[in-house]
């Protein structure tokens, strides 16, 4: 295994998280569009981004268990492929039933994308490398999420219709998909298949199923620490969603900044995060897990608890800027400690029940945000998501705790 390989794998892996992140969030920039195009309320464009994240939650551990049982890249190739297939459809869309479909098929897709990454980014990462080997991953799905708000700008701009946005997303994912499988098929086997001491019981046959079923649901039960992890990243999703949906409406109402400028600092938000990541996985690498998820989620409680009083001067609006940053600060310790606390045999699955906490926060907070946005305000609103940080603080100062003490306990005792 060579180092110029390693490198290859987590470029490519980055670069899918990038499209399918395009994928998961390229209808929010279009919401009133679609909503005025397919004559539904805003809530039914909404109701189409949560069937996409349902259609990804229901399927994490089916794709987690054909990652670890069979192949990382047959996962990561039926991520891209039906994805770019489901924005392509949601290109075409003539009705909001097929609006509806689309978005089922394109959840299919971003449903595989955690499974096959986190398996390949463990395979070719070490203890060395392996904070800047996530956060590089995370990088990519942060500007990912920030391309689709620049691309149907840009298609508006030069006069084009939302369908030319979502179709150059679609295209961009198709050449995307093609180089990518094609730079995976020289990669080494031992990191693209799992291997046999990872699966010690061979391939699965169809009589073994039902029994590795209830192993696999033994396995994910026993481990309390993947079982906190999936809440956390439930706690941080949840508040991702609601600051990515309501920070334009937070300063535009409750600070008086023009729309515009509300957008611009949203977009520089995002930017900074995905910086931030690059820098919590450099300091994940020097200074451990631990200090950097604490400071992270400390960082989210204060930030939004300032900006819940609707009371800063504007020149102190600036903040908003780390608000989002906290959370991707962050990212590459909780995956670190997610892959610390896996065996080899089980990183498909645990990586897979992770994201469907990811996947929960992202089905659960804009309707719930936008019903307290409507029903109590801005401020008591961002006051929950400084609750949410102070609830994710609290979770993961427990990990730590708790990895720390299963690690002293499998730590020889020194003779006298």
């Amino acid at each position: 295994m060579s180092a110029a390989q390693d490198r290859r794998v987590v470029a490519l892996i980055a670069g899918s998280h990038f499209v399918n992140h395009t994928y998961i969030v390229m209808l929010a920039p279009l919401v009133t569009v679609l909503a005025g195009r397919f004559d539904v309320s805003i809530a039914g464009i909404g109701l189409a981004i949560g069937i996409q994240n349902a259609v990804v939650l229901l399927l994490q551990l089916p794709f987690g268990y054909v990652s670890d049982a069979y192949s990382r890249t047959l996962v990561l190739a039926i991520s891209l492929v039906v994805g770019t297939v489901g924005a392509a459809l949601t290109a075409l869309a003539t009705s909001y039933a097929w609006l509806l479909a689309a978005q089922v098929v394109v959840g299919v897709g971003v449903a595989g994308h955690h499974p096959a990454h986190y398996p390949l980014l463990a395979a070719v990462s070490t203890d060395g490398n392996r904070g800047r080997a996530y956060s590089a991953h995370a990088f990519g799905g942060s500007v990912g999420l920030a391309a689709p708000y620049a691309i149907v700008a840009a298609t508006a701009a030069l006069g084009f219709s939302w369908r030319v946005a979502i179709a150059s997303i679609a295209a961009l994912g198709a050449l995307y998909a093609a180089y990518c499988l094609l730079r995976f098929r020289s990669v080494d086997e031992s990191i693209t298949q799992p291997g046999l001491a990872e699966r010690p019981d061979g391939r699965p046959t169809l009589r073994s199923i039902p029994g590795r079923l209830r192993r696999l649901l033994r396995t994910l039960t026993a481990s309390k620490g993947i079982l906190a992890l999936t809440v956390l990243a439930f706690s941080t999703s949840a508040a991702a969603w609601a600051i990515r949906t309501y920070t334009p409406s937070l300063l535009a109402a409750g600070y008086s900044l023009p729309e515009g400028t509300a957008n611009v600092l949203t977009s520089a938000m995002l930017g900074v995060g995905a910086g931030l990541i690059l820098l919590g996985g450099g300091l994940t690498d020097r200074l451990g897990a631990a200090p950097i998820l604490i400071g992270g989620y400390g960082l989210l409680a204060v930030v939004a608890a300032l900006l819940a009083t609707l009371a800063l001067p504007i020149f102190a609006v600036g903040i908003v800027l780390v608000l989002s940053g906290s959370i991707s600060l962050s990212r590459p310790a909780r995956s670190t400690l997610a892959d610390e606390l896996s065996a080899r045999a089980d990183l498909g699955k645990n990586f897979a029940l992770v994201t469907i906490g990811i996947s929960l926060g992202g089905a659960v907070a804009p309707p719930f945000f936008g019903y307290l946005v409507d029903a109590a305000g801005l401020g008591i609103s961002f006051a929950a998501v400084s609750a949410l940080g102070v609830l994710s603080l609290g979770i993961g100062w427990w990990i730590v705790r708790d990895a720390a003490r299963r690690r002293s306990a499998t730590v020889p005792a020194a003779d006298d």
